[in-house]
């Protein structure tokens, strides 16, 4: 049964009659899962309501909140984009050969570790419970086909976003150049090719430059988010970042390979075709000489959020994580988003 308001001292003032309350009024003090395992109510009872920080009070069929919550607490993360696809070569002009797709756009708040493009660690987000933040997650670009539309596509952005919240939005990768098309920029950008010699430049504080087309059939490697595309010899693609977000070290956003041989970055796929690895927005891979099979594709990206132990974080509107929430170390728990939605915090 709720405890009615307990009041240590009431004075009522000569002029006119009112009602001074010389001290604070006594609530019961719940969370939100003994609130509502509440039984015997009536309309009017009061509560304060310690998941969420406000008053609550019943209407006679629901407890109903009396304010926004006043409960904030601080969120990190990484926010990666979708990797951008391969080019490909032409079946019209043939022998060719595209560059590497760039990697996705690369922005981490965690422990000062670094975000893409040489950029320092962000400062994390400010979250109220109870209160819904929409989240994007961005798919991978496509990759060329054997096609007179050979250039790889674009990846898509990812970004979390809410009321009083600054926006932090990742750029998808640049899609790397097929022959006689021109590639993208991006988060980091796409490999150069004989549509475009040059590699396309990446996002600053988010990912790195593409490599240069160099010669007959050599290609550039796509951007990464911690190095540009060649840097470690034609037609590689760019390295990625680590982070212990999750609570152990992992490479993420390595830029895609150029044709014929170069080999992706971590989280990038190899000139083979192969596509970057999913949730890691990895640029696809290039091909070239003939091959009909075409490019990679980008590797979709993924938001990862770690937050206080005491919070619970609910998925919804389509937002889908597939290992859901864990326990790490410091009393916190992170997860990994997948798929866009809303989230929320209790």
């Amino acid at each position: 049964m709720v405890s009615k308001i307990k009041v240590d001292e009431i004075e009522s003032s000569q002029a006119g009659g009112n009602i001074a309350l010389n001290s604070a009024m006594k609530l019961k003090n719940y969370t939100t899962a003994e609130m509502n395992a509440l039984t015997g109510m009536t309309a009017g009872d009061t509560i304060y309501n310690s998941n969420e920080g406000t008053l609550y009070v019943y209407n006679g069929n629901l407890w109903n909140p009396m304010s926004d919550s006043t409960l904030s607490f601080t969120l990190n993360y990484l926010v990666i984009a979708g990797g951008g696809g391969g080019g490909s070569d032409s079946n019209t002009t043939g022998r060719y050969g595209g560059g590497g797709g760039g990697a996705g756009g690369y922005r981490s708040a965690y422990n000062s570790e670094t975000s893409g493009g040489g950029a320092g660690s962000e400062t994390p987000l400010t979250i109220s419970s109870g209160v819904s933040y929409s989240i994007t997650v961005g798919s991978g670009g496509a990759g060329g086909t054997y096609s007179s539309n050979n250039a790889g596509s674009q990846g898509n952005a990812s970004s979390i976003s809410g009321t009083n919240i600054t926006t932090v939005s990742s750029n998808g990768g640049g899609g790397g150049a097929g022959s006689f098309q021109a590639g993208s920029t991006g988060g980091s950008g796409g490999g150069g090719a004989e549509g475009g010699t040059t590699g396309y430049s990446g996002t600053a504080n988010q990912g790195y430059a593409g490599g240069d087309r160099t010669g007959n059939d050599i290609n550039g490697g796509g951007g990464g988010a911690g190095e540009a595309g060649n840097t470690d010899g034609a037609k590689e693609g760019g390295d990625g970042v680590a982070s212990t977000i999750t609570g152990s070290s992992v490479i993420r956003a390595g830029g895609g390979g150029g044709a014929l041989n170069g080999n992706g970055g971590a989280g990038g796929g190899g000139s083979n075709g192969a596509s970057g690895t999913a949730n890691t927005g990895g640029g696809g891979g290039g091909t070239g000489n003939n091959d009909s099979s075409g490019a990679g594709n980008g590797g979709s990206g993924v938001v990862i959020l770690r937050y206080p132990n005491s919070y619970t974080i609910t998925l919804a509107d389509g937002a889908t994580s597939t290992a859901g929430e864990q326990s790490s170390t410091n009393n916190e728990k992170y997860i990994e988003i997948e798929s866009t939605g809303t989230v929320s915090w209790s």
